[in-house]
């Protein structure tokens, strides 16, 4: 019943529906409690209802039992994103890609608008060697 109710919720959220998706998820999360249902349920809450502290909770936790899940990260990341915090969301996704490749957290850093690294890294990025350099080599084709 459990899983039923986890997959439903899993159609949902690929639906765009949240809410429903949050519904869904509480009630397989009452039955059975898994890393991946906290994850989603994580998500959800924090999507629909806006209490990120529980969210990150539930997140951190589920990363705490399945460490190499790329989709723990991705819900992670989705959860800082919803706080407005770009920066923890984009080192969250950067580090859920290093345990496997996943389409989904590829698409939201392409939509974030990942910045490549500076041409000079001990240089700052502001600094007008790294900004020429990366224009020239951007414009040659070479980055």
């Amino acid at each position: 019943m459990a899983d039923e109710l986890f997959e439903k919720g899993l159609a949902l959220l690929r639906d765009d529906n949240p809410l429903a998706a949050l519904t869904c998820f509480e009630k397989a999360y009452a039955l059975k409690k898994t890393p991946s249902l906290q994850s989603y349920l994580g998500f959800c809450i924090a999507a629909e209802r806006g209490k990120v502290t529980e969210a990150l909770g539930l997140c951190n936790d589920a990363l705490a039992h399945e460490p190499d899940n790329p989709v723990h990260y991705l819900n992670l990341g989705r959860i800082y994103l919803k706080a407005g915090q770009k920066t923890d969301a984009i080192e969250t996704l950067r580090k859920g890609l290093s345990f496997g490749e996943n389409t989904e957290i590829h698409q939201l850093l392409e939509n974030l608008g990942m910045r490549k690294r500076p041409v000079v890294p001990f240089l700052s990025r502001d600094n007008v060697l790294n900004k020429y350099l990366g224009l020239l080599l951007h414009r040659l084709k070479l980055r």
